[in-house]
């Protein structure tokens, strides 16, 4: 197992970029450092350093080792940070990622109440689309729409949105009103590009499951663009209700064929583990589960 102090005092070295400078920063003796890293040497059993009268230089195998090993300490330093704080208050960067259009539409008026309920967490945001690895791009949380999770990954459910097929008034006056599944592949149709099924949308209806392959004048992974093209009148799109469900509301979109029902999804947020989960990450998670116990676009 490594040594804490060896680890340290070959950080020291790279960072000051000689030994008499590192246990200058350090308060140790030149000759403690310079113990501590051939120790860590031949523990490893690589050489991390080259040394010469002139200069230092990190090796092929000390290259990779430090850029592991800044990783490793900054978040020893992050953990001792958060145990040590009092009466378990929630401190530290939270990396969150999340779809784009879900999180402009539903999370981002969230996030200023989190931090100011939890004044000592930062937020990292990404807004992507794309199934992230969390563990491999070093994201704490991640807000997914799927009823396809990893089975490895704990989730937790914050709600529920329905797909809906719809269309504008304009488009449907030019080109008519589908009445059955069937009836879309002779429609324009505007389709999301990560749709789980592709081009094969299934609705649940009076004569059973209908399965149908429409085809897609545009596929984008942008469900505004989807949304923009049935407003302007281009044709129809399956959209989740919290995108698309304030135009029906409003009349400039229409729902299609509502006694055939298209899925339902989950919306979770899900991470790595529930081992020793950081408090800033179990604050966050009960404050989405709160947030969503009324879904706005019900």
């Amino acid at each position: 197992m490594l040594d804490l102090q060896q680890l340290s005092s070959f950080l020291a070295v790279v960072r000051a970029g000689s030994f008499v400078a590192a246990a200058d920063a350090t308060g140790l003796s030149k000759a403690a450092v310079s113990r501590h890293v051939a120790e860590l040497e031949a523990h490893l059993g690589v050489r991390l350093l080259h040394r010469t009268t002139r200069r230092l230089s990190l090796s092929e195998d000390g290259m990779r080792f430090h850029d592991r090993a800044v990783e490793l300490v900054a978040a020893l330093g992050e953990l001792e940070v958060e145990i040590a704080s009092s009466g378990g208050e929630a401190m530290g960067l939270l990396r969150i990622t999340a779809p784009l259009t879900f999180g402009n539409l539903h999370l981002a008026p969230l996030w200023p109440r989190f931090i100011a309920a939890n004044p000592k967490v930062s937020l990292d945001i990404t807004l992507n689309d794309r199934n992230v690895d969390l563990v491999e791009e070093g994201y704490d949380v991640a807000i997914r729409i799927s009823n396809r999770l990893d089975a490895q990954l704990v989730c937790r459910r914050l709600a529920t949105v329905r797909m809906v097929l719809c269309a504008s008034p304009r488009y449907l006056q030019a080109h008519g009103t589908p009445t059955h599944p069937g009836d879309l592949a002779r429609h324009s149709v505007f389709a999301y590009s990560y749709w789980a099924t592709g081009d094969d949308w299934t609705f649940h209806g009076p004569d059973g499951e209908t399965t149908v392959r429409v085809n897609a004048r545009i596929h984008t992974n942008s469900g505004d663009t989807c949304r923009v093209a049935a407003l302007d009148g281009q044709g129809i799109v399956l959209q989740p209700n919290f995108l698309v469900g304030p135009d029906i509301g409003a009349g400039t979109l229409i729902e299609l064929m509502p006694e055939y029902r298209s899925i339902e999804l989950g919306v979770y947020a899900v991470y790595a583990t529930r081992k020793h989960l950081p408090m800033k990450t179990r604050r966050l998670i009960d404050f989405l589960v709160d947030a969503f116990a009324a879904p706005p676009w019900r």
